[in-house]
């Protein structure tokens, strides 16, 4: 098994040279003239200020945990706590320290073609896609490989399985900070600076004279791009560790059990290649639609990732190996394996499909909401709301089905397995997410910097497609959350299991049993109903720490513009850093509590249940409360990041001209175009703030209930 871990860490580098490689490339590009210089460098100035006054907020609350891990838990669980938090902070940074370069780059190369600006914004999300997946695969593999080769622990002994958990936590708690905190920086500045500069002052976006501007484009940067990168790093590295967990304790005690731990590890390492692949792909045809071509490369990812996993599990388990566990079906074999990684596949296009399909450009969720704009702007939000409900019905089926084919051919292991494939295309799948913030930020600098319209017309078009590419990776980050909170929910079971069987005299597990979580039991039903009330209290506390932020641009915009009459005369400069620090200063200020809910609510439930009826009850009512966590929590996600995608997509279909169902045109500036700015306006912190932040919290509240079963285990 040596052998397979050291080709899986190799993988891992190999995804860091590629990242190393184009790193080098891009920076080579030419950025433009002086202007544009000039603004690019005023966004790398606030995002690195911004992201350092942010890690240095999460360093401390770090700190704490890691001496906390360290007394209760030992060194190898606070050693995995640092690396998870370090190397999560680490893809962030790296995300953002590409994107806020490339930016001016693809504007350069956009006033040359679309197929050079396609490129060139690709290939810097092609970077960050890597090195995320290479540096949680590193991450994991790295310290699997440490603690069983080097220091020659057991594999499935609890201290390597508590380490690896409290490396998933170190991840987590990283992502909450960074999306949620990202999220409110971004969509502060862009909400605050669309209601003055757009509604009121009628200037374009991205209009130099807005002194929110710069602060919209670092935002881009710290949500979009540090903010999803950290996001879907710890998605990785949680569901790995996960269905390593799951291969442990399922497998213990036969010869399978090493096989089963390497599998989740070996498929993600061929999958990084595949990746590297598929990034050769992105090429625009005859007819230059954008979309078509990043998914080309998305498509060649997914075809050899199928031969890829193929491969894998004859080599590592071997197709007509049967295998057995606890609760499998029968006739379960290594081929069995297989056909689980192929539905997860399939749940991961279903996914991409539909949410293009409810946030693409022309498709018919948009233009309802465009339409609905005509009227005014009340009907504009009451559309969009009315299509945010109706994309969450789609996507719950697609998990629906992937859960029971993939248990009835393989029990909750099956499931892992799909999961795991799911997240084997995440350095494709981010580096069409990363592609949006940049897209966006050259757009911003083509119109800051004065460059021809038809540069302009280019980057729009990037733009928009970076709109859909943005949201599909959300719905996919969103939907491989939920299978992988649910393969951890599994953990917490099958830990439960272990920890009662082999209970110690006095200990918090003795005399445990069966749980069964019945809904007969007012524990289960309280845990249910604590659980699903999480996602819309988290929700609710992104969106209002949004509005305070925006409330404050708007308010430093209108005094701007009203102390300094030769802002919008074009004869004086605004000041742009007020608006940058300020945000930075709210976002980092608003973060914290909300990040701490799904952290401290597991313990606080399990505390409060445990004094009042004892140690069945509280396990049964934490367990029921991550299920709650579960479902709620995807269908605020994936309702908040869909909707915003179509509002924000409407509101673009009026710059080019929105044609009306009896044939009158819209243009930008119109009633129309200004209701849609409304919701828009709206769908903004749905999208970026509040949506994608449940993602991380899902997982967290499970992972903290994984690592509280392993604290109760070392109490006693």
């Amino acid at each position: 098994m040596t052998s397979w871990i050291g080709l899986v860490i190799a993988a891992g580098v190999l995804g860091l040279v590629y990242g190393v490689v184009q790193t080098l490339s891009l920076l080579k590009k030419p950025q433009g003239n002086a202007r544009m210089q000039e603004i690019a460098a005023a966004i790398q100035e606030g995002a690195g200020a911004y992201l350092k006054r942010q890690y240095t907020t999460i360093a401390i609350v770090g700190v704490v945990i890691f001496i906390a891990a360290f007394l209760v838990l030992g060194t190898y669980a606070a050693v995995g706590f640092l690396i998870g938090a370090v190397l999560s902070g680490a893809a962030g940074f790296a995300g953002m320290l590409i994107s806020v370069r490339a930016n001016v780059r693809t504007a350069e190369a956009a006033s040359h073609s679309l197929q050079q600006g396609l490129n060139l914004a690709f290939g810097a999300g092609a970077v960050t896609g890597l090195f995320v997946a290479s540096g949680a695969l590193l991450g994991v593999a790295g310290y699997y490989f440490i603690l069983t080769d080097v220091l020659g622990l057991e594999a499935t002994s609890r201290p390597v399985i508590d380490a690896l958990v409290a490396l998933g936590f170190g991840a987590s708690l990283i992502s909450i900070f960074a999306r949620l905190g990202g999220g409110i920086f971004t969509k502060g500045a862009d909400v605050g600076g669309d209601m003055v500069g757009k509604v009121e002052a009628g200037i374009p976006e991205d209009d130099p004279r807005n002194p929110a501007t710069i602060a919209d484009n670092v935002g881009d940067n710290v949500g979009d791009c540090a903010g999803m990168a950290a996001d879907l790093f710890e998605t990785y590295a949680v569901t790995t560790v996960a269905t390593m967990v799951l291969g442990a304790i399922f497998f213990a005690g036969t010869a399978l059990v090493g096989p089963m731990m390497l599998l989740p590890l070996v498929i993600c390492g061929a999958c990084i290649i595949t990746s590297i692949i598929g990034t050769f792909f992105v090429k625009l045809g005859k007819d230059n639609h954008i979309m078509n071509a990043l998914y080309k490369g998305l498509i060649v990812t997914g075809v050899l990732s199928i031969g890829a996993l193929a491969a894998v599990i004859e080599l590592v388990i071997g197709f007509d190996t049967p295998i057995t566990y606890s609760g499998a079906p029968s006739g379960f074999t290594g081929l069995t394996l297989f056909w689980c990684g192929l539905i997860g596949l399939a749940v991961t296009a279903g996914f991409i499909v539909v949410t293009e399909y409810y946030t693409g450009t022309g498709k018919r969720p948009v233009v309802s909401i465009a339409q609905a704009s005509v009227t005014g702007h009340g009907t504009n939000v009451i559309q969009g709301l009315a299509v945010s409900m109706e994309a969450t019905a789609i996507p719950a089926l697609i998990i629906v089905g992937g859960i029971i084919g993939c248990y009835l051919l393989a029990g909750l292991y099956g499931i892992a397995i799909a999961t795991t494939t799911m997240l084997a295309l995440a350095g494709m799948i981010v580096a069409l997410d990363a592609f949006g913030p940049v897209t966006d930020n050259a757009g911003g600098i083509a119109e800051m910097a004065g460059l021809d319209k038809a540069v302009r017309h280019t980057t729009d078009a990037l733009d928009a497609v970076g709109n859909t590419t943005k949201a599909v990776t959300k719905g996919y980050a969103i939907g491989s959350a939920g299978l992988g909170a649910l393969v951890l929910f599994a953990a917490y079971t099958s830990d439960l299991k272990y920890f009662a069987a082999n209970a110690a005299p006095g200990s918090f597990f003795e005399g445990l049993g069966e749980l069964t979580f019945s809904l007969s039991s007012p524990w289960v039903v309280v845990g249910l109903l604590i659980g699903g009330l999480l996602p819309y209290l988290f929700g609710g506390m992104g969106m209002t720490a949004v509005g305070k932020a925006a409330q404050a641009v708007v308010e430093e915009v209108r005094r701007q513009f009203r102390e300094d009459s030769g802002i919008m005369a074009g004869t004086s400069k605004p000041n742009y850093g007020r608006a940058v620090d300020m945000l930075t200063k709210a976002a980092i200020r608003e973060m914290v509590v909300p990040s701490l809910l799904p952290v401290l609510s597991p313990l606080v439930l399990f505390g409060i249940v445990y004094a009042i009826g004892g140690a069945v009850p509280a396990f049964e009512a934490l367990g029921a409360m991550l299920l709650g966590v579960i479902v709620t929590g995807l269908f605020v996600a994936i309702s908040m990041t869909s909707g915003g995608g179509a509002w924000d997509n409407a509101k673009k279909s009026f710059e080019d001209g929105f044609v009306d169902k009896d044939g009158v045109r819209h243009l930008k500036g119109s009633e129309a175009h200004k209701a849609s700015v409304t919701g828009d306006t709206v769908g903004d912190p749905y999208k970026d703030t509040a949506g994608p932040a449940v993602n991380p919290m899902i997982k967290i509240t499970n992972i903290v209930a994984l690592l509280l079963l392993a604290v109760l285990a070392h109490v006693a």
